[in-house]
């Protein structure tokens, strides 16, 4: 691609997103017993204009574990590349600059009083 992988360039078909991922298989550990830890049921999916890598080792199937990881994949580009919408920056209260120019006279009023002082 010339251009960088945007929101918008998100399939919305699982095909399509499959298409656009290097897909590997491996071998899963943890209860299941033989039909987990021997067979290659686990599925990882690399989107390969991005890299963002998705797995998934939770069920037995490894097609369904394949549909599980094209789920997480999308779900995972959608949130890294959906726009953001800028902050909208909050008022100031009038109690807070009230207390802030309080203090600024405060202190105006200590080097003031500083001042006279020192000329004695």
């Amino acid at each position: 691609m010339d251009r960088p992988f945007r929101y918008e360039d998100i399939p919305e078909d699982p095909k399509d997103l499959e298409r656009d991922c290097d897909l590997s298989f491996f071998r899963a550990s943890g209860p299941g017993g033989q039909h987990r830890n021997k067979t290659e049921t686990a599925v990882r999916l690399v989107h390969r204009p991005t890299g963002t890598i998705a797995a998934a080792t939770e069920e037995r199937s490894q097609s369904r574990n394949r549909e599980v990881a094209l789920e997480r994949l999308r779900e995972k580009l959608v949130r890294k590349l959906k726009p953001r919408r800028p902050r909208k920056r909050t008022r100031v209260p009038a109690a807070a600059k009230r207390a802030r120019l309080d203090e600024k006279l405060r202190l105006a009023q200590k080097k003031r009083l500083r001042k006279v002082d020192e000329e004695r």
